[in-house]
């Protein structure tokens, strides 16, 4: 009988062992656009380390950064990514490990073609100030530039931006670095350009941002980019993304004149001092030479 029960209590405990290692948990995210799945599969990579297996439920529609938030708070989503601040880290678990590595707080200008002229002159902030700029209602890249003084547009609806800026209602619209050469490409019916002498500079952490009650998928996830950061496939995927390849081709960092402002939203929390985390022009530039770029 004792042997008999020692070996269902093996059993059982191998049991509980592959059910552990196989336990499968659903993450709920908002629809993605199909040319910006860079954060998602950045997740994927980084829950690749755990011993779980996950399922992404996507919603039935791609929500606004304003839906996402609010999704997130009742529930309706587990996880969202996107520029922190001190009242998303309050509602949320962030991830403090910058998913584009400091890149996305880099802003190249959309402009109208044949207006290159009109910042060929720009050297410093205040030389900006005589532009007006484009934003989002909600994005903190909007209150950000207001803060540093500039003279902000700004609506709901992300697309109208690019005819407003056709329609002269304000005079550059800053984007992503891996937003801007693709936006001007989906918008070729309209005659606009990125500029290409300058950088605006100011720091704007991208973030996972997980529901607070989901701890071990927030503590997953930054494990799992640790562990990216270690080994090396962080910059394996960085540097071979389409979307990064494709901006450190068209960008000629080199060329451009970098203007930095502060970011007065920052959380303290930011961890600036893990020098790792981040990459400068000129690491950026030795990345992409080390990838064959």
């Amino acid at each position: 009988m004792k042997y008999l029960f020692k070996i269902l209590t093996t059993v059982a405990c191998l049991l509980t062992a592959i059910y552990t290692h196989g336990e499968s948990v659903d993450i709920t995210i908002n629809k993605p656009r199909s040319n910006s799945t860079y954060m998602l599969d950045l997740m994927k990579l980084a829950l690749s380390y755990s011993d779980k297996h996950y399922n992404y439920l996507e919603t039935s529609e791609t929500l606004t950064r304003s839906a996402q938030v609010e999704a997130l708070r009742n529930g309706e989503l587990t996880v969202m990514w996107g520029g922190t601040s001190d009242q998303m880290e309050q509602d949320f678990t962030p991830v403090r490990i910058d998913g584009y590595r400091g890149l996305m707080s880099w802003r190249f200008f959309i402009i109208r073609e044949g207006e290159q002229h009109r910042f060929d002159s720009i050297y410093s902030a205040n030389d900006l100030k005589q532009f007006k700029f484009g934003q989002g209602k909600t994005w903190q890249d909007g209150n950000i530039l207001q803060q540093a003084g500039f003279n902000v547009v700004r609506t709901v609806k992300k697309e109208g931006l690019f005819y407003m800026l056709d329609g002269d209602r304000f005079d550059a619209f800053p984007r992503g670095a891996t937003e801007a050469w693709e936006e001007v490409a989906k918008y070729k019916q309209l005659p606009l350009t990125v500029e290409n002498k300058l950088v605006l500079s100011y720091t704007l952490p991208t973030y996972f941002f997980v529901n607070k009650n989901h701890p071990q998928l927030a503590a997953a996830i930054e494990q799992g980019l640790e562990r990216a950061i270690a080994d090396g496939q962080f910059d394996d995927y960085f540097y071979n993304n389409d979307r990064v390849r494709e901006f450190l081709k068209r960008a000629q960092l080199d060329k451009r004149r970098v203007i930095k402002i502060t970011n007065p939203f920052l959380p303290k929390a930011t961890p600036l001092d893990r020098e790792e985390l981040w990459l400068d022009l000129s690491e950026l530039a030795e990345g992409a030479k080390n990838y064959g770029l």
